[in-house]
C-alpha cells in the first residue's frame, strides 16, 4: 500500500512540475510584437509600398512594360 501511494505521488509530482513549468512559460513568454513596434512596422511598410508604387508608375517603367506587353502579344503562334 504504501508503495503504490508513493508512486501515485510520484506521478503527480512530475505531472504538477510538468503543468507549472507549460505555465511559466505562457505567462513569461514575450512573443509577438509591442505597439511601438507595430507602428514602426507599419510606417516602414507604407513607406516602401509609396516608393514602389513611385518607381512602378514612372514614365520609365510604364514605357518598358507596355512594350514588353505588346511584345508578348505580337508573338506569332
Amino acid at each position: 500500500m504504501d508503495t503504490v501511494f508513493h508512486r501515485q505521488a510520484s506521478v503527480m509530482n512530475r505531472r504538477m512540475r510538468r503543468w507549472g513549468g507549460a505555465l511559466r512559460r505562457r505567462v513569461r513568454g514575450d512573443a509577438g510584437m509591442t505597439t511601438s513596434e507595430y507602428a514602426v512596422g507599419t510606417l516602414a511598410a507604407c513607406a516602401f509600398a509609396a516608393i514602389l508604387y513611385k518607381v512602378v508608375t514612372s514614365g520609365g517603367v510604364v514605357t518598358a512594360l507596355t512594350q514588353l506587353i505588346t511584345k508578348a502579344l505580337d508573338v506569332q503562334f
